[in-house]
């Protein structure tokens, strides 16, 4: 099985590929990355030296670093590879970036997935399974989020790039017969995860005595999904492509499918705050005395921000007997281990 994933060296990609390659499946994995310094490259080099040290039969993995917004760069690796499975996973990620940082979201969301699209169109694949996001319901005010939903309303230019690579997989799925999976995404989070994501933010900050910011005064709730979970869902989507049927006009019906990964428990932002602290404290990352208390400070909903995020999963516990089930207290207590062990702290 040939298996290519891009943005091999992020967090969720590096995490299913170790997966993979611990199956002790027939496998030959290419990972695809760009290694851009959206946040800091030796935490994706980690990750990458993770992946080397897990690789037990030669010719199992290769890492070739280019971007998906270079057309003739995916184009070889198509080429060389034929691929029977690609899953999508590179993305200019954060809703935040995306307000001050518009080009590179269209680099990679847009022209990147076109380009991955035009080489599934030309090297035919069994599946490919892409990265969407739980932006895409925008500030939907029907919980839990149902992948019934209309999804119109992206409040962000990262959810409105998310909701058109589903529109482009659709397209190309239904002219070209590709089987195409979308994932919503869920709040991921865990060991090794990206900077940029509040609890690993909020961490740096609270260990440098800074002051953290809790958006809508707190009011906010998140479907927080452990990244083990995550891995769990894609796994299992990957080798399960839609099927290709023909409808009554004798045309095919798009091999097309979208669902929700997510933990389908929302938490309030106070309380995901103070079990991160206990965690931190429990860790050894902060001392048992941390004034915790003068380093918070409630602030407003941020733009491009949703009051709350809550997966309905029932489509993938239907099609793929799998629920996301990793309590958020755990999943933070692992994190905070690796923080400790990460920074030699």
């Amino acid at each position: 099985m040939k298996i290519l994933v891009t943005g091999a060296a992020g967090f969720i990609g590096s995490n299913l590929v170790l997966k993979l390659l611990s199956n002790g499946q027939d496998v030959q994995i290419v990972g695809l990355d760009n290694m851009n310094d959206y946040y800091d490259v030796s935490l994706k080099e980690y990750r990458l030296e993770q992946i080397r040290n897990n690789v037990v039969k030669e010719g199992t993995w290769k890492f070739v670093k280019g971007d998906i917004a270079d057309k003739a760069a995916v184009e070889a690796i198509f080429s060389e590879l034929q691929p029977d499975i690609v899953v999508n996973l590179a993305a200019q990620a954060g809703v935040r970036y995306s307000i001050t940082n518009p080009d590179a979201y269209i680099q990679s969301n847009l022209i990147g997935f076109y380009n991955i699209l035009e080489a599934c169109r030309n090297h035919p694949v069994q599946h490919l399974v892409y990265a969407s996001s739980s932006s895409v319901y925008g500030s939907n005010k029907k919980v839990p989020y149902s992948t019934e939903d209309k999804v119109d309303n992206p409040v962000s230019l990262y959810a409105a790039t998310k909701k058109s690579n589903e529109l482009l997989a659709h397209a190309y799925s239904k002219l070209y017969d590709i089987p195409s999976t979308g994932l919503r995404f869920f709040t991921v989070y865990g060991p090794a995860g990206r900077p940029d994501m509040a609890y690993f933010g909020f961490t740096d900050k609270l260990l440098g005595g800074k002051t953290i910011e809790i958006f809508n005064y707190g009011n906010c709730r998140r479907d927080f999904t452990y990244v083990d979970d995550i891995v769990e869902g894609v796994q299992r989507v990957m080798f399960k492509a839609p099927q290709k049927k023909t409808g009554e006009d004798g045309l095919p019906v798009p091999p097309y499918a979208v669902y929700n990964i997510g933990n389908s428990n929302p938490e309030n932002l106070l309380e995901f705050v103070k079990i991160l602290q206990e965690e931190l404290v429990a860790a050894g990352v902060l001392p048992q005395d941390y004034d915790f208390d003068s380093h918070k400070r409630l602030v407003p909903m941020q733009p491009g921000d949703v009051p709350v995020t809550y997966a309905d999963t029932s489509a993938l516990e239907r099609d793929f007997g799998f629920k996301p089930h990793t309590p958020l207290r755990e999943g933070l207590r692992k994190f905070a281990q690796w923080y400790k062990e990460y920074y030699r702290i």
